[in-house]
């Protein structure tokens, strides 16, 4: 309905249009609960909050002016934060009356949960947060309402100092002079907050756990005193509590740092904080899913180069980096001895800006478009100390990166072609459930609004001609343009952002890449930052997580192991190792003086997918008894057979990406709407690990 066909209000009415495009016209100052209670008693009793011109608001608050309102109930996206953002509210008065003296500060909803950090000389103990859960299920029970008031600053700030609240009156004196002083009452309890807030504490529901105790600095400085941060976790149901808490036994238990100690398969220490050290059998994994990753980019078309891992600053400045991504580089100065001055390098952190350099080399024709140059990049971003995490958050990776420069016309044809070999990958990794976001321009960005209107629509047009659903996610795209993304869910529910697609009309501007039109013209390319793991090492660190260690035949570092129930088997042990070595299977022999069960136990332990357990009748018959990882099933085959099992079963999953042809006949050329396949001599390839920032 247009703004012409709205009901006209007097100055006394206010025109409410509701999700269905409907139009009701109220009195001014009707609450959202009166509104929702005009649609139905049963809105009205579900009814947590209200979405007004898309803020969400109290239901008590009065609508003063014409406005779009959404009724949000349990059922809404955005009730998880108003629950959250209330059970910290609910503990924080728990932990007041269990406590007293003990200062509340600031206490956000936060993904899964929610945290408050308090003022207290004697620190907390798990028995204390059992003590506060108890508490904070009777202030559940009492279903206080949720009130709000206004107060005025400076009585704001003395009240909170007469009652021992340093933290709430700093709070209040940092508050910008235009900011409104509002406190939420619950029963007796109060505390500073901008709400929005659920009608009372009994909305909250029982579905919360506390879970830990951390140290906090107040406002995150370390100069600042030490505060204690009691975490917890809240839902809306307690089916859906019960699922996140046997989530996290999961996760412990698929934890990719203690699985990689038990498979042997890399370890970090101090001493190279952010680097991994791969261990052979670790190495051999991440070879294997390179030669499979390098195998999809021949057959798609891409070319692999190598570049520098150390840059004069002077290329990051002219990329733009330098200003925007400079905090995350590692830096080194250099004595320039003729002069005396110093000249300033960064660490690569990632390969854009090195692939302009080499698309820079030489003339290039439009005929040569599209070229898709690859490569298996090692990078180094200074992350956080504290942000680091086994091998999924480091600071050395290696990108298996690529970046495609095209013409504008060229896009839709080579944005197809990478969403096709990226879902085929994820498909033959062992993921089906991908989620596809597309990342829109961030407060900070390089390039004009025409620039990124045009990119932005761009990612839009081709994301809907393949058929591909997605969420968009305002200031999230790269600072020279937007992105796709694709959030992969693993086998215990977790979602992980891995490939990107970013289309960058930027960076060939800032870095002048160019080419000959067929209209004899120099042109910019087109530029397609493109990733399908992100990071080897954080794509491994995932798949060990998602996997639990079992990988499939044609992944796992060992694929079998021979192991001998007796001595006298030793010979024959050695016999099969060596047949399916050579037939191209990775496997071990233990001929150790041990007890079978002990060798299952311990290779069991290690995730080899396959045992070939050997004795006396064994080496007799020629055969093999064959026990699978899980299963106490064993086969027995002949040799041979067995080979053969295993080599199909291990068998990488097929190239399924067409070689693409490039020719150089001008009649190739693309057309808007149409795209011919150029001829393209197979390159060999490397990528991505965090994409690109």
């Amino acid at each position: 309905m247009s703004s012409a066909e709205l009901p006209v209000a007097d100055a006394a009415q206010v025109a409410i249009t509701l999700p269905d495009g409907s139009v009701r016209t109220y009195a001014r100052g009707t609450t959202g609960a009166e509104v929702a209670a005009s649609i139905a008693k049963s809105l009205a009793k579900a009814a947590l909050a209200v979405k007004v011109d898309g803020a969400v608001r109290d239901l008590a608050l009065p609508i003063e002016r014409d406005a779009s309102l959404e009724i949000v109930t349990d059922k809404s996206p955005d009730s998880l934060e108003l629950i959250r953002h209330d059970a910290a509210h609910v503990m924080a008065e728990a932990v007041q009356s269990l406590y007293p003296g003990t200062q509340v500060t600031i206490g956000p909803a936060i993904a899964n949960g929610f945290y408050y950090d308090f003022a207290r000389d004697e620190p907390f103990t798990p028995d204390d947060l059992v003590k506060i859960e108890a508490k904070m299920h009777e202030i559940v029970n009492a279903n206080a309402p949720f009130t709000r008031e206004v107060w005025d600053r400076d009585e704001a700030i003395r009240h909170f100092l007469s009652i021992g609240e340093k933290y709430k009156a700093e709070i209040i004196r940092d508050l910008p002079g235009t900011e409104t002083i509002t406190i939420y009452r619950q029963g007796q309890w109060y505390d500073l907050c901008r709400g929005p807030h659920l009608p009372s504490t009994g909305r909250v529901g029982h579905a919360f756990k506390l879970m830990k105790v951390a140290g906090a600095y107040w406002r995150g400085d370390h100069r600042n005193p030490m505060l204690q941060r009691i975490y917890g976790t809240a839902w809306r149901t307690e089916k859906e509590l019960a699922e996140y808490l046997h989530q996290l036994e999961e996760a412990e238990k698929r934890d990719h740092r203690r699985l990689g100690k038990e498979m042997d398969l890399f370890h970090v220490q101090e001493e190279a904080a952010g680097s991994v050290f791969w261990h052979p059998k670790g190495w051999t994994l991440y070879r294997t899913l390179e030669r499979y990753i390098r195998a999809k980019l021949d057959h798609a078309g891409y070319v692999e180069v190598r570049t520098p891992q150390l840059y004069d600053s002077s290329l990051f400045k002219a990329s733009g980096h330098w200003d925007m991504y400079g905090d995350n580089m590692f830096k080194i100065r250099e004595s320039v001895a003729e002069d005396g001055t110093e000249k300033l390098l960064g660490v690569k952190p990632m390969n854009c800006p090195a692939h302009v350099q080499i698309f820079r080399q030489g003339l290039k024709s439009y005929r040569d478009l599209p070229i898709r140059m690859a490569e298996f990049g090692n990078c180094h971003r200074n992350e956080p100390s504290g942000a680091l995490h086994g091998i999924l958050r480091v600071r050395n990776f290696t990108q298996d990166d690529a970046h495609i420069f095209c013409t504008e016309e060229q896009v839709p044809d080579e944005a197809a072609q990478y969403f096709k070999l990226q879902l085929g990958v994820y498909k033959d990794l062992g993921f089906d459930r991908i989620a596809v976001k597309l990342a829109l321009r961030p407060d900070v960005r390089a390039g004009s609004d025409e620039v990124w209107d045009k990119a932005e629509e761009g990612l839009r047009q081709a994301l809907r001609a393949n058929g591909l659903e997605f969420e968009e996610l305002p200031g999230e795209g790269a600072f020279y343009g937007p992105k796709v993304e694709f959030h992969l869910t693993d086998a215990i529910g977790r979602s992980w952002q891995c490939g990107t697609l970013q289309l960058d009309f930027v960076l060939p501007e800032r870095l002048d890449a160019s080419y000959i039109g067929q209209d004899g013209a120099r042109h910019r390319p087109v530029m397609l930052h493109r990733a399908i793991l992100g990071s080897f090492e954080r794509f491994i660190g995932m798949m060990i997580e998602h996997y639990a260690g079992k990988f499939p035949l044609w992944l796992a570092p060992v694929q079998a192991v021979v192991a001998t129930i007796v001595s006298d088997a030793d010979p024959w042990a050695a016999e099969v190792a060596a047949a399916c070595r050579k037939a191209g299977l990775r496997v071990e022999a233990d001929t150790r003086n041990e007890k079978i069960n002990l060798k299952v136990r311990e290779h069991s332990l290690s995730k080899v997918p396959v045992m070939l357990v050997v004795g006396g009748r064994e080496a007799e018959n020629r055969t093999v008894a064959i026990r699978r990882l899980g299963s106490q099933q064993q086969e027995v085959l002949a040799l041979d057979a067995a080979i053969a099992n295993l080599i199909a079963e291990a068998r990488p999953p097929r190239v399924a990406i067409p070689s693409i042809q490039r020719s150089k006949s001008n009649d190739n050329v693309t057309k808007p709407g149409r795209h011919r396949r150029a001829r393209r001599r197979p390159g060999r390839t490397r990528g991505p690990a965090a994409a690109a920032p």
